[in-house]
């Protein structure tokens, strides 16, 4: 973990100065919720000096590239697809096969990398934002507080929900329990509809840019997303246009909650209709990529 956290700061921090530096805190945070493996991981040294670093996240389902950087100083010299084809090696013996990775729309470059390397777009997942808005939504049922456990004790969270990204899955809601808050609306036999939540703050993006350019358009978006709140999950259980969600959406309004952001939705989640009638807006798009494991 040490040499992970010692290659992050080498090669991720230098294209993020203002960012907190790679903690041993944090990785295990990220070990957590996210299910990242040391196994998984891969790092390029040139000499003793760590030049790249690869993190990857692995579940039964599959293996996510979370993070891959090279040093600014080695650019273009075949380390990041090095380090694709290392992993993709290693899990053709020990799996799961399937890989994944979710990049920024805006970094050309690293979605060349995957390209080059075999890798297939799958989805388009949209980053979606609400700002706060006065209206009046009808109450089709009893509000409630809610937990991940509870909605795990009525079935409600499993193998039958939507795709959803990463950082939002079943695995990560149960890991991030503690600190998400939820609201439902529910009926004398049932929840129809809920909403988890949990706060946000401006967090860098999953894959370093490959050029200044990506850097400054970045960090403008990442401080133009602070703070807030960030959306975990939001699902109907009835085929009513949406109106239980803009009930509980209004509810947090209605507590002074401003602005929420709802990353990477996958188009199987949710429609970008019901989500547009909700007052959403599409702020920004990920790639979602998917290859099999093979040797090199």
């Amino acid at each position: 973990m040490a040499l992970l956290v010692d290659a992050l700061n080498r090669c991720w921090s230098p294209y993020f100065p203002d960012e907190p530096p790679a903690t041993p805190a944090a990785f295990k945070r990220s070990i957590r919720d996210l299910q990242v493996w040391c196994s998984s991981c891969m790092v390029a040294f040139s000499g003793s000096d760590p030049i790249g670093v690869l993190i990857g996240a692995k579940r039964p389902s599959g293996t996510l590239v979370h993070k891959i950087a090279v040093h600014p100083d080695h650019r273009r010299q075949g380390h990041g697809r090095h380090l694709l084809e290392s992993l993709g090696s290693k899990l053709a013996i020990l799996g799961p096969p399937r890989m994944i990775a979710e990049v920024p729309e805006t970094f050309a470059a690293t979605c060349g990398l995957f390209s080059a390397s075999g890798y297939v777009q799958e989805a388009l997942l949209t980053d979606y934002v609400l700002e706060r808005e006065e209206n009046d939504a009808r109450e089709l049922g009893f509000v409630i507080p809610v937990t991940v456990d509870d909605l795990a004790a009525n079935g409600l969270l499993g193998e039958a929900d939507p795709q959803v990204c990463w950082e939002r899955s079943v695995e990560t809601l149960t890991a991030r329990k503690d600190d998400i808050t939820g609201l439902a609306v529910a009926s004398d036999e049932r929840i129809e509809a809920y909403l988890l939540y949990a706060e946000r703050g401006a967090d860098p993006p999953t894959f370093a840019p490959s050029s200044q350019r990506e850097l400054r358009r970045d960090l403008a978006g990442a401080l133009a997303e602070a703070g807030g709140m960030e959306i975990m999950s939001l699902r109907s259980f009835i085929e009513d246009g949406g109106a239980r969600l803009a009930q509980l959406l209004s509810q947090l309004r209605a507590r002074g909650m401003g602005t929420f952001r709802f990353p990477k939705v996958h188009p199987a989640e949710i429609s970008k209709e019901c989500l547009g009638s909700l007052g959403f807006r599409a702020a920004g798009e990920h790639l979602l990529y998917a290859a099999r494991a093979r040797s090199a």
